[in-house]
């Protein structure tokens, strides 16, 4: 059930990304609850709403999450610090020199537990201020939804360089925001992914640095001694492993990693 909550919280906070070219809808009713049953998603019923007006039924709205469903992957870059993660281990393994080693799986399952840990906090604000309500019939979709988003984009907004921001407000032809409550989604998110981009490939310029370094000592020796036919690449990845391994670079970097969301 609590699976099943956290699945529900994510369809539900992609619902602001529809609002940007989708009409307002009317509020739904939702059908009283038998004696007995469980709190859960309110069941909807095509009702006659003054002036014509049609509500949604359970399967319309079931097609629509569905519909949803398959913009999970981008709620996931733009709204979560899965970005800078992956993009961190990516060039860690360049750095290293080992191809495929960690896999691409292996990155990519790191990347999302890593992911749910940094966003555990703002996970459980959102469940609390509009998840919960929404289930429990004490707040409506219209408002559970911008509540549920709240958090995420005060996440986004946090991590979210001025200059960036300003650049999307100026896109945007909005003025100056007087407080983060003011800025709206489609201006929030492409300055958070801007500034995650440039703060990943900071991040990975410096993980080059030591590991380049060994490089260029090791091929410097081999010239000096006349082998030029052997590659520096092969004789420089054992150390480059060994010094990741000495200085216990995982624990530095996922530590370091975890740590840049929350000063």
């Amino acid at each position: 059930m609590k699976s099943l909550r956290w699945i529900f919280l994510a369809l539900l906070l992609m619902c602001p990304m529809l609002l940007w070219a989708a009409p307002a809808m009317p509020q739904m009713p939702s059908m009283p609850q038998m004696p007995g049953s469980g709190s859960g998603i309110p069941v909807l019923t095509v009702q006659n709403a003054p002036g014509g007006a049609q509500n949604w039924t359970l399967s319309l709205q079931l097609l629509a999450l569905m519909t949803v469903l398959t913009l999970l992957p981008a709620v996931l870059l733009m709204m979560t610090s899965f970005t800078r993660i992956m993009i961190v281990l990516g060039f860690l393994r360049q750095a290293l020199g080992t191809q495929s080693t960690p896999s691409n799986q292996i990155l990519l399952g790191l990347s999302l537990f890593l992911t749910l840990f940094v966003m555990s906090p703002v996970l459980n604000r959102a469940y609390t201020e509009g998840v919960k309500p929404y289930m429990d019939g004490q707040m409506s979709a219209e408002l559970a939804v911008p509540a549920a988003a709240a958090p995420f984009k005060h996440f986004m907004l946090d991590q979210t360089r001025d200059a960036d921001l300003q650049l999307f407000t100026h896109l945007a032809n909005e003025k100056p925001y007087a407080s983060k409550d003011d800025v709206p989604f489609r201006v929030a998110m492409p300055a958070f992914v801007t500034s995650e981009l440039k703060t990943a490939f900071q991040m990975g310029f410096l993980l080059f640095i030591p590991f380049l370094i060994i490089d260029l000592v090791v091929a410097s020796v081999l010239m000096s001694m006349g082998m030029m036919m052997v590659s520096p690449t092969i004789i420089s990845l054992p150390f480059k492993i060994m010094l990741f391994v000495l200085v216990d670079g995982w624990t530095l970097l996922l530590g370091t990693l975890a740590g840049s969301f929350y000063t």
